[in-house]
C-alpha cells in the first residue's frame, strides 16, 4: 500500500536542489561518501593553503611601526623571517597531529582528544572555540574569494562585493546540503588551477630572480638594522610577532584533518597522514614563495586589489597582453575557489564537532541527526548562519575578520597537545614506545601555547576581545544546555522501577486469545524498552480499561553521526531496536493482550511511522495511535528547543488522514 501522502511541493524542491533520499543500506554507500587522500586535500587541506591568499598579505602589510611624530615606517624584509617562522610552525603542528590520527584513527579533533585525554570540561572549551573558528573560516574564505573577484572587476562594482559574498555563501551550503563528495567534487579542476597558477608565479620567480637574491639579503639585513635602531630590539620582535599573528589563520586548516577522518577513505590513518602531508609541504613552499614574490618583485598594496592579484599583474606586465589577462583571470578566478573550498572545512569539520558535542549532550541531539542525504544538515544550517551573522556583521571585511582569526585553533592546538602529552606520559609507564610521541607533541605544545598568548597579547586590543566574549558565552550557553539534560536524565531515573517490575512480571498462565485484527488496538510509538514507553502503555490501560484487545509497538532506529559506521553497524541497530521492542509483546502478552511490533530504520522518525502506518491499518483498521511526551512544571522556548517534540509533528501529518493520535503527558 502506498504511503498515505504523496510529495509535497516543499518535499519536490528539496529534491530537486538537493538530490534524491541515499540508502544506508547500500554496501557500497560506505565507500562512496568517503574521500581519498587527494579530495580530502582539497575539501579539509584546501583550508590551509587558502589562507595564502590572505595570511601572507596580512602578515606584510603588518610589518610597519608609527613612530610618535606620526610618521609610519614599513620593514617589508622581516617578512622573511615571519615567512620561515609560519613554514616551521605548519611543520611542526602537522607532525603533532600526524601522532593524534594515529591515535585516534575514527576522528581525533581537538574536542575528542581533549575531552577523552584532559576532562570533560576542557574538551567543550576546545570544542566550541572550534566551533567559532569554523564559523570564521567560511566567512573569511567566503570574503577574501569576494576580494579576489572584484579585483579583477575593478573599484566601481566594489558595492556589489557583500552581495556576492552572501550568494556564494548560500550556494555553498546548498552543495554541503548534497553531501561531503558532491561539494568537493565540482571544485576540484579550479583548485588544481590555483595549484597550476600559483606554482608558476613561485618557480617562474625564484628561478627569473635569482640573480636577485643577494639584493634581497642586503636589504633584509638593513631593515634589521633599521628597526633595531628605531623601535629596538624588541620593538623589532613585536613588529614580526604582530605579522606573525595576522597571518596566522595559515595554520588553521590542519584541525580539519584530524577532525575530518571518520569522512576519509580507508585506510583512514594512512589517508589521513598523507592528506596532511600534502597540506603542510602545500602550504609550507605557498608562504615562504609568495613572501619572497612580493619582494622580489616589490609590490606594494593598491586601492581595490589584493596584494596577490598586484603580484599576478607584476608578473605578467612584460607578457602579451591577450595572455596576461587571461592568465590574471586564471589565477584571481582559482583563487576564490580555493577559498570556497576552504571554507568547505567549515562545512566539514564543524558539524562533526557538533555531532560529536550533540552526542555528549553539550548540544542538542538533533545536531547528530541525519537528512535523508545522510547529511547533518542541522549542522550544516547552523555554521551557514552563524557565518552569515559575522560576514554581514564585519561587512565581510578581511582586515578585521583576521583580527579576530586564529585564538580559538589556538585553544584547541594547545589543549589537544596538552593531552597528547599527558597520554604519552602515561603510555610510558605502561611500556609503551613513548619517547618519541612525547617529543613531538611537547615541541607541540610550546609551540602551541606560545603562540596563544602572543596572538592573544597582540591582538586583544584591536578586536581579539570580541572573539574570546563570543567564545564564552558559547561556554556558557552549552554548560547550561548540558546541565539541563543531567537533570532530566535524573528525573527520569524515578521511571526506571517500571522496567525493573515488568522485567519481574511472572509469566501468567492464560489461555492464548485468539487475534481479532477488527477490536480496538493500540499501537504505541516507543524508543526502547524503559519507563518512558512503559509509563505510557500503563496510562493507556488505565485510562481506557477493557478498550483496547491488540497492542501494536513501533519504534524507529535513528540513524545519526554517532552510529552510522558502516552497514554492520546499521544491521546491529535494526535487531537491537527489534529485541527492545520484542520485550513489550512479551509484557502485554502476560497481561493477556495480543502484542506485535513493527521496526524501521532511517533518517526521519515521522517519515517512516508515516510510511508504516498504511501496513498497520490494513491489518488493524481500528487501531488509534499513542506517544508520550515529555512535560516539564515550567515549559520555555528552551525546553521545546532542547527536546523531541516528534509526536506533534505525527500527531500534525496524521490530521488530514483522519488517523487518531493520542498525546500522553508524562510529567517530569
Amino acid at each position: 500500500m502506498a504511503p498515505l501522502d504523496s510529495p509535497s511541493l516543499y518535499a519536490r524542491i528539496k529534491t530537486l536542489l538537493l538530490g534524491g533520499a541515499k540508502n544506508p543500506f547500500d554496501q557500497q554507500i560506505f565507500h562512496n561518501l568517503s574521500l581519498i587522500a587527494f579530495f580530502a586535500w582539497v575539501g579539509l587541506g584546501a583550508d590551509g593553503l587558502s589562507s595564502s591568499c590572505y595570511g601572507p598579505e596580512e602578515a606584510f602589510k603588518a610589518l610597519t611601526w608609527t613612530s610618535p611624530t606620526g610618521e609610519v615606517l614599513h620593514f617589508p624584509y622581516l617578512g622573511i623571517f615571519v615567512a620561515l617562522a609560519a613554514a616551521a610552525t605548519v611543520l611542526i603542528i602537522s607532525a603533532s597531529y600526524s601522532q593524534i590520527i594515529e591515535e585516534f584513527p575514527t576522528g581525533g579533533g581537538g574536542y575528542l582528544v581533549a575531552s577523552k585525554l584532559l576532562s570533560p570540561n576542557l574538551g567543550m572549551v576546545s570544542g566550541c572555540a572550534l566551533l567559532m573558528d569554523y564559523v570564521l573560516t567560511i566567512t573569511i574564505s567566503i570574503s577574501s574569494g569576494a576580494d579576489y573577484t572584484f579585483s579583477f572587476l575593478g573599484p566601481e562594482w566594489a558595492d556589489y562585493r557583500i552581495y556576492f559574498a552572501v550568494a556564494a555563501l548560500v550556494v555553498l551550503t546548498l552543495l554541503n546540503l548534497r553531501g561531503v563528495k558532491e561539494s568537493v567534487g565540482p571544485l576540484v579542476p579550479i583548485f588544481l588551477l590555483f595549484v597550476a597558477t600559483y606554482s608558476v608565479i613561485i618557480v617562474t620567480t625564484l628561478i627569473t630572480k635569482l640573480t636577485t637574491l643577494p639584493h634581497v639579503i642586503a636589504e633584509t639585513t638593513a631593515d634589521v638594522q633599521e628597526a633595531s635602531s628605531a623601535v629596538g630590539v624588541f620593538g623589532m620582535v613585536i613588529i614580526m610577532l604582530r605579522a606573525f599573528s595576522m597571518g596566522a589563520g595559515t595554520f588553521t586548516g590542519i584541525e580539519a584533518v584530524s577532525n575530518g577522518m571518520p569522512i576519509l577513505r580507508e585506510p583512514r590513518v594512512a589517508t589521513g597522514k598523507r592528506t596532511m602531508r600534502y597540506m603542510a609541504a602545500s602550504l609550507s613552499i605557498a608562504v615562504v614563495g609568495l613572501m619572497l614574490a612580493y619582494l622580489l618583485y616589490e609590490v606594494q598594496p593598491e586601492e581595490g586589489k589584493t596584494l596577490n592579484a598586484v603580484l599576478v599583474d607584476r608578473f605578467t606586465e612584460t607578457w602579451p597582453p591577450l595572455w596576461a589577462t587571461l592568465f590574471v583571470l586564471a589565477t584571481l578566478a582559482s583563487s576564490t575557489a580555493l577559498l570556497f573550498v576552504a571554507a568547505q572545512a567549515g562545512f566539514l569539520g564543524g558539524p562533526r564537532v557538533l555531532v560529536n558535542m550533540a552526542l555528549d549532550r553539550w548540544f542538542p541531539h538533533k545536531f547528530a541527526t541525519f537528512s535523508d542525504r545522510l547529511v547533518t544538515k542541522n549542522g550544516v544550517l547552523m555554521m551557514a548562519g552563524a557565518a552569515l551573522l559575522a560576514m554581514l556583521l564585519t561587512d565581510g571585511s578581511v582586515e578585521l575578520l583576521v583580527v579576530l582569526y586564529s585564538i580559538n585553533v589556538f585553544i584547541t592546538f594547545t589543549l589537544s597537545q596538552a593531552g597528547m602529552v599527558k597520554h604519552w606520559w602515561i603510555e610510558r609507564a605502561a611500556g609503551r614506545d613513548w619517547r618519541k610521541g612525547l617529543a613531538i607533541n611537547g615541541v607541540g605544545l610550546v609551540v602551541c601555547a606560545f603562540i596563544l598568548v602572543m596572538v592573544t597579547v597582540v591582538k586583544f586590543g584591536e578586536g581579539a576581545w570580541a572573539t574570546l566574549l563570543v567564545t564564552g558565552g558559547l561556554v556558557v550557553v552549552v554548560s547550561l544546555i548540558r546541565r539541563h539534560y543531567l537533570h532530566t536524565r535524573t528525573l527520569l531515573r524515578r521511571l526506571d522501577g517500571l522496567v525493573r517490575a515488568a522485567e519481574m512480571e511472572p509469566v501468567r498462565d492464560l489461555p492464548p486469545e485468539e487475534l481479532d485484527p477488527q477490536a480496538k488496538t493500540g499501537v504505541l510509538l516507543v524508543n526502547g524498552f524503559n519507563g518512558l514507553g512503559l509509563h505510557t502503555l500503563l496510562n493507556v490501560l488505565r485510562l481506557f480499561p477493557g478498550v483496547f484487545k491488540n497492542f501494536v509497538f513501533v519504534q524507529v532506529g535513528v540513524l545519526d553521526a554517532g552510529n552510522f559506521k558502516g552497514v554492520e553497524e546499521v544491521g546491529n541497530l535494526e535487531g537491537y531496536i527489534k529485541e527492545e521492542v520484542a520485550k513489550y509483546n512479551t509484557f502485554v502478552r502476560k497481561q493477556g493482550f495480543h502484542g506485535e511490533s513493527y521496526t524501521r530504520v532511517g533518517t526521519d522518525v515521522v517519515d517512516e511511522i508515516a510510511n508504516l502506518a498504511p501496513e498497520i491499518l490494513e491489518k488493524y483498521p481500528n487501531a488509534v495511535f499513542f506517544g508520550g511526551q515529555l512535560v516539564f512544571g515550567k515549559e520555555t522556548i528552551f525546553h521545546r528547543w532542547l527536546h523531541n517534540y516528534t509526536v506533534f509533528a505525527l500527531q500534525r501529518r496524521f490530521y488530514s488522514q483522519g488517523i487518531p493520535v493520542v498525546i500522553l503527558p508524562i510529567r517530569v
